[in-house]
C-alpha cells in the first residue's frame, strides 16, 4: 500500500523533512509508504487532503521561538473536514546558504517569514544593513543564488546538500532549543495505522468561537476544563474576519476526546459557544536532534 503526503515545497524544507520522518516511522510501523508531494504553501497542502488529492499532510502548527503558524490554524478552521492524526515535534537548525564569498558581500536575505523572524538577531548582528525578503518557503529561493552572488538564504543544512550549495554560517537562529511542532493532517476520522500502537491519543486540538463580546464570553468555557481538570497546554485567538474585535480561540488540551471526561466538558463547552470544532485527538512523536 503506497499512500501521499502533502508539503511545503520546494523540496529541503523543514516540512518535507518532518514529512521523510513520519514516513520513515510509518514504514516501520505499518509497512505504508508514501510519495512526498510539494505544495507552494501550507494552505494549498491543506487543501490537496480536503480535495482527495493527497491522503496526508505534513504542516507547521508552532514554533517555539515565534509561536503559531496562523496559516494552519485559519485553513484548518476553513476546512471542516479535516483532522489531526499525529504530532511531530522536530528540532530546528538554520545555516546562512549563499555562493558569495564572505558574509561582507551580502546584500539581500531570503526565506520564510517564520525563520527570517527566528533568525532576527543574528541578522541584526552580523548583516545589520542587509535587505530582508520573505519567500513561500525556506528553500524557493535556493535554485537562484547561483546567479546572484550577493544573495544569501536561510535554510537547513540538508537544503543546501540537495542544492549542492555552501553555508556560511550554520545555526543561525537565536535560541539553540529552537523547534517547531507540525501535524500530520488527513480527511476524516482518525486511523489506527496513525497512532503510537495501542497508547491512547494524549492531546485533544479544536476550536470555537462565542457568542458575543460580553463579559464572561471567554470565561465561562475555560471554566469547563478546569472544573473538570483538563489542562490546557495552548490557547491562542485569530480573527474571525467578519469584523474587527471579534475571535476565534484555539485550544490544544492534555486529554483524549473520546474520554468519559472530555465528552462531558465538550458537552458542556456547546452551551457557551457559537461555533465548536474538534481538529482531532493524537499522540505526540518527538525528532531526535541525532536524526536531523
Amino acid at each position: 500500500m503506497t499512500i501521499s503526503i502533502a508539503h511545503l515545497g520546494p523540496p529541503g524544507t523543514y516540512a518535507e523533512q518532518a514529512a521523510i520522518f513520519y514516513v520513515n516511522w510509518l514504514v516501520q510501523k505499518t509497512g505504508i509508504e508514501a510519495i512526498l508531494c510539494p505544495y507552494p504553501s501550507i494552505a494549498q497542502s491543506l487543501q490537496a487532503v480536503a480535495a482527495e488529492q493527497t491522503q496526508l499532510a505534513v504542516v507547521p502548527v508552532e514554533n517555539s521561538i515565534e509561536g503559531s503558524v496562523t496559516m494552519t490554524m485559519d485553513t484548518l478552521w476553513q476546512l471542516d473536514s479535516l483532522r489531526i492524526q499525529l504530532a511531530l515535534i522536530m528540532p530546528i537548525a538554520h545555516g546562512l546558504i549563499s555562493c558569495a564569498t564572505s558574509l561582507d558581500s551580502i546584500k539581500t536575505v531570503y526565506s520564510h517569514p517564520q525563520a527570517l523572524a527566528q533568525c532576527q538577531g543574528w541578522l541584526e548582528t552580523f548583516l545589520p544593513t542587509v535587505q530582508v525578503i520573505p519567500t513561500n518557503s525556506t528553500t524557493e529561493q535556493l535554485q537562484h543564488l547561483e546567479n546572484d552572488k550577493t544573495a544569501a538564504v536561510i535554510a537547513s543544512s540538508r537544503a543546501a546538500q540537495l542544492y549542492n550549495l555552501r553555508i556560511l554560517a550554520n545555526s543561525i537562529n537565536d535560541y539553540p532549543e529552537n523547534c517547531t511542532r507540525f501535524w500530520v493532517v488527513s480527511k476524516g476520522e482518525v486511523d489506527a495505522n496513525y497512532r503510537i500502537s495501542s497508547i491512547s491519543p494524549s492531546h485533544t486540538s479544536l476550536a470555537f468561537s462565542t457568542p458575543a463580546n460580553v463579559p464572561g464570553a471567554l470565561l465561562k468555557p475555560l471554566q469547563v476544563f478546569a472544573q473538570l481538570g483538563i489542562n490546557l497546554s495552548r490557547i491562542e485567538s485569530r480573527p474571525t474576519k467578519r469584523s474587527l474585535g471579534e475571535y476565534l480561540f484555539f485550544l490544544d488540551l492534555e486529554t483524549d476526546a473520546t474520554s468519559a471526561q472530555m465528552k462531558s466538558a465538550l458537552a458542556d463547552l456547546s452551551i457557551y459557544t457559537e461555533i465548536l470544532k474538534i481538529f482531532g485527538a493524537y499522540n505526540v512523536l518527538p525528532i531526535s536532534r541525532d536524526l536531523i
